[in-house]
């Protein structure tokens, strides 16, 4: 990934959001019309915007929820203490 995808990327999501500057959207629609590995990157990202927005939530198993939450936890206090 070359420098100008770098700084491209950095500006994904707003684009997605459709936050940008029309012109800045039009330099990133240019650019990912021409470089397939961004094209893909933001191809995936619109679809798990979809899926996250329109998915349907799933309840975790009791024992597996308790266990995410518990290692979060840690990590929560590890990194920022209690």
């Amino acid at each position: 990934m070359g420098k100008k995808c770098r700084e491209y990327m950095g500006e994904i999501n707003d684009y997605l959001d459709g936050e940008l500057d029309p012109t800045i959207c039009d330099e990133i629609e240019n650019h990912i019309g021409q470089c397939e590995n961004c094209r893909i990157m933001v191809d995936t990202l619109k679809q798990t915007v979809v899926l996250c927005r329109e998915g349907k939530r799933e309840a975790l198993p009791a024992a597996l929820e308790e266990k995410l939450t518990g290692l979060l936890r840690e990590r929560w206090n590890k990194k920022f203490g209690k």
